[in-house]
């Protein structure tokens, strides 16, 4: 296997000429486990850990390493790795991160498709899914929704869930597949191409590892089911693995996700709600937040039926989450710049102070 299989681009292909690079093994991250990665340079893979400069330096979390990023590395025997540089990512797909506020957690990074998994007999969402589309449509990364277990509902529960996808006004590629059949392995199989890499998201128990498992041919990653006493799914992936199919397609398995908050999505917001942001250009006032100001474009489309009411809500629900992270990213530089200047005055009267 050669860094072209793990799905290296021309582009930076081209950048490994950079003499900086020079003496560091390039590899791509294939597995994550708490700040401990593997990393496999197409040929061996390597146990390998964030140098303390790279660890100090990052400005967040962000910044760390992540499944499908390429990286540069330092290599001792035995097959212990240091990972010294982060190479350019050419996509990055992201969520807030819970629990640390202004910040973001990174799920994968040069992904080319994802592939959004909610299971239509008891996790189909139009509210869900359009989190996801911005999400993806943010990153530059086409997205493919999968409505799985087909296999447990009957012909009119799906043509519903694909009516109100159809009402809704949300046109995305979408397959329908039963992981216990193999119906629509087929057709995914088919949309994956040699070299490109994707990523199978969504929420816990609608069948992610199933689908690899069955995209591998064979039984890599456990599996849960659905839970008979909560209807919500057990976590059973805990990291993410980086995994190359048969056909030569990379795909990359990930966490089930129970919160997926927005980020500064902006651009992704409005590639998703098309029909809204399209209205929003008409409103009689430029910072119109078409919450019933006069001349809202947006309100009256509601009204006259031309924009789903549903969607509506949810696109202000995003955007006023859109607009909580800002402030408070706002807020925590503010707060680090007044840190910095009293460091940097305590250190200037310290100075003065101490004796020569």
């Amino acid at each position: 296997m050669r860094l072209t299989d793990l799905g290296i681009s021309e582009e930076l292909s081209q950048e490994l000429n950079n003499p900086d690079l020079s003496g560091f093994t390039i590899g791509r991250v294939t597995q994550e486990h708490r700040e401990r990665y593997v990393v496999s340079d197409g040929e061996q893979e390597y146990d390998a850990e964030i140098t303390g400069n790279l660890r100090y330096s990052a400005a967040s979390r962000e910044e760390f390493p992540a499944v499908g990023d390429w990286v540069a590395m330092t290599v001792y025997e035995g097959g212990q790795a240091f990972i010294n540089k982060i190479l350019p990512r050419r996509s990055l797909l992201a969520r807030r991160a819970v629990g640390r506020p202004g910040e973001r957690q990174v799920i994968a990074s040069n992904i080319d498709v994802a592939f959004i998994v909610q299971a239509i007999s008891n996790n189909f969402s139009v509210n869900r899914l359009e989190r996801y589309l911005a999400i993806c449509h943010t990153a530059g990364i086409e997205p493919v929704l999968v409505l799985s277990k087909i296999d447990l509902v009957t012909e009119d529960e799906i043509n519903a869930a694909l009516n109100q996808l159809e009402t809704r006004g949300r046109q995305v590629n979408r397959i329908l597949l039963s992981n216990t059949t193999r119906d629509g392995i087929g057709s995914i199989l088919s949309y994956m191409g040699k070299g490109r890499t994707y990523c199978v998201i969504g929420s816990s128990g609608v069948g992610k590892s199933t689908l690899i498992n069955n995209l591998l041919q064979r039984e890599v990653l456990r599996t849960g089911e659905i839970s008979h006493s909560t209807n919500k799914g057990r976590h059973v992936t805990e990291h993410r693995e980086l995994f190359v199919l048969g056909n030569g397609a990379i795909v990359i398995d990930t966490p089930g996700m129970k919160e997926l908050g927005i980020t500064d999505d902006g651009d992704g917001i409005a590639a998703t709600f098309e029909d809204i942001h399209e209205l929003a250009q008409r409103c009689r006032f430029p910072d119109c937040r078409h919450m019933g100001e006069a001349g809202c474009a947006v309100v009256e489309g509601v009204n006259n039926g031309s924009v789903s009411r549903e969607s509506y809500e949810n696109y202000l629900k995003i955007q006023k989450e859109q607009e909580r992270f800002q402030t408070t990213v706002a807020e925590k530089r503010k707060k680090e710049k007044q840190f910095g200047k009293l460091v940097k005055t305590y250190y200037k009267i310290k100075n003065r102070s101490d004796p020569e």
